[in-house]
């Protein structure tokens, strides 16, 4: 073996340390150029889309087939859902923090929320979209706006239902620590509710994106009577290439759909998992931990760090002393003026009520007027329809908690498991059944079944990712130690079941029954009314009533045929899950 000179030796160990002096000036430098070209490319996108939605209407939209079209498409179609998240995201925790907090609106609220998550999609167009294209008659902007919040209704629901559970299950010291310290509303929100509620709301989050995609083509491209309603998008390219039955052109669509799902994977949901990892309620770390390069890249930024330690600090610092500040004046002013400020609040709140009995009984009463045109015929045939969707939604429930609920513990409990399922799943989740829907119908078709059997299926597959983001939320959010000390002591398979893992996801599991219960019933619309090669394939449901009234015009069908469903929804929200939620937030919520 040859011995190389120690002066040799010496110079290479110099060149080494001098490569990595060089590399650890430049490794800074290059990570906020990649920060800084991310900043670009968003701003030409707001440009982009800003110069589409403020140009004149197009009335006649021609959706070309063409692979070349898909690039501005799906560029048009992920701000869409992009813009819907953010409005989701806002509304879900007001909403859930108001009916939380709130002990004389919260049964009020909770049975809205039930309702609102039973109507269907199809049911909000009309008034939503009239309603947009009348405030931006000659601009684009209208029927984009429009599409935004129909795809919003699709999305929320599940989101405000996970952050009030998580509200509701908050551990009782970490309660009594934030009033010891005397924390204002604000405070309490930012720096115990949120926190506590991330791993839900972030898991939610993304079964809602992927909730956005089922429900693109039907909100990109739709019939309102004689009125045609469509944007360019990749919602409304698979729609157009599944009715004519393109399969090149499907095939060209579900490809590019799962290129941006896996690049949304891991630009954005795979570093906010690992930054919401921290929010653990645990008493031990655990040992691995979500790992994310781009976390990496943003948290390791000197010029972000710095524009946080020059600007954004100082400003929260400020913000908090001075509504520190306000907080104590008005409690102060409170303590001497009580009286008058309670009878002030007291008439507000009258007012508030009356202006709002008002708005609803008025239209209360031209509901009313149009039910009377529904003949006794087509409401039995809709009670009919009511009792077949019943039992679809029942089957695909069931069959859907089988498999993800001990898939969901196991992605949850295993780290390296997670960063191979969760992608799979989240690509699975966010690809449209209605795009492989007509390959499934013909198969069906060919073995003997129908649409009745079909409609189960596109049922399922649109909604079991309600309940599998959610038991993965809930297995992640079992703290460490719980799950050390079932090893310690060796608990049996079935004694970790029934003593860590259930109780551990019951809030979770609970709230994807919920929403994944609710998006069946919405599902229907699509799945028991479909456009196959130019023909309509309908089977007996609620659904199929829904959507027919809704391509036919037929206003009060549609209007009685919704009723019907938020009113069986709600009755099973009161009698099994509401119980099931007490349950939850009592017997099986987390404590110290």
């Amino acid at each position: 073996m040859i011995q190389l000179p120690d002066s040799f030796s010496y110079i290479r160990g110099r060149e080494t340390l001098a490569r990595a002096q060089v590399l650890k000036r430049t490794w800074p430098f290059v990570l906020d150029l990649c920060v800084a070209v991310m900043g670009l490319a968003c701003f030409y996108g707001v440009v982009l889309i800003a110069k589409h939605w403020f140009g004149h209407a197009q009335p006649d939209i021609v959706i070309s087939l063409s692979p070349r079209a898909l690039p501005l498409y799906a560029f048009y179609s992920v701000v869409r859902i992009g813009l819907a998240y953010v409005l989701s995201l806002v509304f879900a925790v007001g909403y859930g923090y108001l009916a939380a907090y709130n002990k004389r609106l919260e049964a009020l609220m909770i049975a809205g929320l039930d309702i609102l998550q039973s109507i269907p999609v199809l049911s909000f167009l009309p008034g939503v979209m009239l309603a947009m294209v009348a405030l931006f008659p000659t601009r684009q902007i209208g029927v984009e706006l429009g599409a935004i919040v129909l795809i919003f209704t699709g999305q929320v629901w599940n989101m405000a239902f996970s952050f009030y559970s998580s509200i509701k299950s908050i551990p009782k010291e970490l309660s009594e620590a934030a009033s010891i310290y005397r924390f204002s509303r604000l405070q309490r929100l930012i720096q115990l509710e949120l926190p506590y509620a991330a791993i839900g709301l972030v898991w939610n989050s993304m079964v809602s994106v992927a909730g956005g995609w089922f429900f693109l083509m039907a909100c990109e491209m739709f019939v309102l009577g004689t009125r045609d309603f469509r944007l360019p998008g990749l919602g409304s390219y698979l729609q157009t290439a599944a009715g004519t039955g393109n399969y090149v052109a499907i095939t060209w669509g579900l490809v590019t759909m799962v290129a941006i799902i896996v690049a949304t994977d891991q630009l954005i949901w795979r570093p906010v998992i690992a930054w919401s990892d921290k929010f653990k309620f645990e008493q031990v770390e655990s040992s691995a931990r979500v790992q994310s390069p781009l976390l990496h890249l943003v948290q390791n930024s000197s010029a972000l760090r710095a524009l946080t330690r020059l600007t954004t600090a100082p400003l929260e610092e400020r913000f908090y002393r001075r509504y520190a500040d306000e907080r104590k004046q008005r409690v102060a002013e409170a303590a001497a003026t009580g009286s008058i400020e309670s009878e002030g609040g007291e008439r507000t709140r009258v007012a508030v009520i009356v202006v709002a009995a008002a708005v609803v009984g008025y239209a209360a009463f031209h509901a009313l007027g149009l039910l009377r045109q529904v003949e006794l015929a087509q409401f039995k045939e809709i009670l009919k329809g009511a009792a077949a969707t019943f039992m679809r939604v029942n089957v695909s429930l069931l069959l859907a908690a089988a498999w993800t609920i001990p898939a969901g513990v196991a992605i949850g409990f295993h780290p390296r498991l997670a960063r191979i399922a969760q992608p799979l799943a989240q690509i699975a989740a966010s690809v449209p059944a209605t795009a492989l829907f007509p390959v499934i119908l013909l198969a069906l078709i060919r073995m003997g079944g129908g649409l009745g059997i079909g409609s189960v299926a596109l049922m399922m597959l649109g909604t079991q990712w309600y309940i599998l983001f959610n038991v993965i939320a809930g297995a992640m959010a079992i703290p460490s130690d719980l799950r050390e000390v079932a090893t310690l002591f060796r608990f049996t398979t079935v004694q970790r079941w029934k003593t860590v893992i259930l109780p551990g996801i019951f809030p979770f599991l609970i709230t994807g029954l919920v929403t994944a219960s609710g998006g069946a019933w919405n599902a229907s619309i699509i799945a028991e009314y479909f456009r196959l090669k130019n023909q309509t394939l309908q089977t007996v449901g609620l659904g199929a009533q829904i959507s027919a009234a809704t391509d036919n015009g037929q206003f009060q069908i549609l209007l009685l045929a919704t009723m019907v469903m938020a009113l069986m929804v709600v009755t099973i929200n009161r009698l099994v899950w509401r119980p099931l939620y007490r349950l939850a937030g009592s017997r099986y919520k987390l404590e110290g």
